[in-house]
């Protein structure tokens, strides 16, 4: 017998998440080995357990579903996304696929939606909602293999954008450094590097700035 898909789920609020569970333990192929409530407790669990498959909720407490996404590939290379949202915008879901998710899934999607994305994510492959315009798959990939122009952004190192993105966020010195495991002091030398690449000068500069590159929307965390 084949092993069971080892899934990690994560969402907010306990009766979804205990909802997952029955679905995904009456599956033959897949066993639920973990639960979280928050982003922040999601990465933990996640590098600690090292499951096949995250089923991550895109608006959690603590820590962004995008951002959890983002820091468990980065720990996890082997283990697959799948994202949850109620948003179908193209945007959304570019924004889950650039942050290491191969699937996402509409919370209104039927339950057979979800189980066909963790099975096709762990085999590696991309799983899009049926709403979802198939073709943003191709345009994501395309959009991969060629080269973008540089922007400011793009010069920042991979330790400078989570920094970006977790100050646009509204998280303190305190919560970047106990998120990224590095000292407060490492912290603020990432910060003070990425206003000077950036050429901003306040929080206010930073968020607008985050805005007008689509790192953060007014609607992307109101699920």
């Amino acid at each position: 017998m084949a092993e069971k898909i080892r899934v990690l789920v994560a969402d907010d609020h306990a009766v979804v998440r205990e909802g997952f569970r029955k679905l995904l333990e009456e599956q033959e192929d897949m066993e639920v080995i973990g639960e979280c409530g928050d982003g922040l407790q999601t990465v933990k669990k996640a590098k600690a357990l090292k499951p096949d498959v995250a089923l991550v909720d895109i608006a959690m407490p603590q820590l962004t579903g995008l951002e959890a996404v983002a820091l468990i590939k980065e720990a996890l290379p082997e283990t697959q996304v799948v994202v949850l949202s109620m948003h179908n915008k193209d945007a959304y879901v570019h924004q889950a696929l650039s942050s290491g998710a191969l699937g996402y899934v509409l919370k209104a999607s039927p339950t057979s939606e979800v189980l066909d994305a963790i099975r096709t994510v762990h085999a590696g492959e991309y799983f899009l909602s049926s709403k979802i315009n198939s073709k943003l798959i191709s345009a994501f990939l395309k959009s991969r293999t060629e080269k973008p122009p540089v922007s400011g952004y793009d010069l920042l190192s991979e330790r400078e954008q989570q920094v970006f993105r977790l100050l646009v966020e509204g998280r303190s010195t305190t919560e970047i450094a106990d998120i990224l495991c590095i000292s407060s002091k490492t912290v603020e030398k990432h910060r003070a590097n990425t206003m000077k690449k950036l050429d901003i000068h306040n929080m206010v500069e930073m968020v607008k700035y985050a805005i007008k590159i689509g790192i953060i929307g007014p609607e992307l965390w109101e699920d």
